[in-house]
């Protein structure tokens, strides 16, 4: 082979071998950008939810939404009649229950006491007969003395004056029938005992007890204001009568505080109206105690 076509052979070779290492560098630079390129900037994401909502697909609505209050029932409202004890003769003593059981007051109404004087039992039947009130429950008693009522006689079968024989500074008076007769001992009455344990059943926030026929509101004891109020509502003057050892109200006052006193109505049957205008008046001042 001449000299000149060995030489030929090695420049096609030369030749050669510097394009494939050209082509090598092109794509090792093409792998280093690759490689060395900023990735793009991270989009903003939403922070991922807490373990506790993750866990429960509608927790995010439980929150959000606004907790609903329950519903307010309405006061059970009530008229019912039970026996709370009997007289000497058995006859049942009975009490209507009328309004809010749940209400804070609680106003005790006791027709008669005395059974020669019945005014005050249609007091009683037309408070009976009212429509139940939310805001206080009311506790109708038309008559404690029901034999005396029947004989027409202030004092019970066993010929004891019941407003004289409660504990509260009780002390022997008259004798067996006499008008202030007390009884043997306090409360050795039925009649007296079962009005008793109503009274302490009910702890009343206000009573009324009527009576006859002074035709006077007695401001000797209870709530004062109350009895001014009452006065002037069903046209009774205020008087101070007399505390008789013995008495009813005396014995509520004593263990209550000021809540009870007497009304004492006029002479005989009320006239037409007066009924519903004492019970009127009764339910004015129910709340005022």
């Amino acid at each position: 082979m001449s000299i000149r076509a060995y030489v030929g052979i090695l420049v096609a070779l030369a030749l050669s071998g510097c394009g494939v290492d050209t082509d090598a560098d092109a794509l090792a630079v093409k792998s280093r950008a690759a490689t060395t390129m900023p990735s793009p900037a991270p989009s903003v994401l939403a922070p991922a939810p807490s373990p506790a909502l993750a866990r429960s697909p509608s927790s995010t609505a439980a929150i959000s939404s606004p907790v609903s209050a329950a519903p307010t029932q309405p006061p059970l409202l009530i008229n019912r009649t039970t026996t709370f004890g009997y007289s000497v003769q058995g006859r049942p003593l009975r009490v209507t229950e009328i309004g809010n059981p749940a209400s804070a007051y609680r106003v005790l109404i006791v027709g008669s006491i005395h059974g020669n004087e019945l005014a005050g039992d249609q007091i009683a039947a037309a408070l009976q007969s009212a429509v139940p009130r939310q805001d206080a429950d009311f506790w109708i008693v038309q008559q404690l003395n029901p034999d005396g009522a029947v004989a027409a006689t202030r004092q019970n079968a066993h010929g004891v004056d019941l407003n004289r024989n409660f504990p509260f500074r009780w002390q022997p008076l008259g004798r067996r029938g006499s008008v202030d007769y007390s009884g043997s001992r306090a409360l050795s009455e039925p009649e007296s005992v079962a009005a008793a344990n109503l009274i302490g059943r009910i702890h009343p926030t206000l009573s009324i007890w009527f009576h006859q026929h002074l035709a006077v509101v007695d401001d000797s004891q209870g709530p004062t204001n109350i009895e001014r109020q009452f006065s002037a509502l069903v046209g009774l003057r205020l008087a101070r009568l007399t505390d008789y050892p013995g008495s009813v109200t005396g014995w509520q006052d004593s263990v209550f505080g000021p809540t009870a006193f007497v009304v004492e109505l006029p002479a005989g049957h009320l006239a037409t109206g007066a009924a519903r205008r004492y019970a009127d008046a009764i339910e004015a001042v129910a709340t005022m105690n």
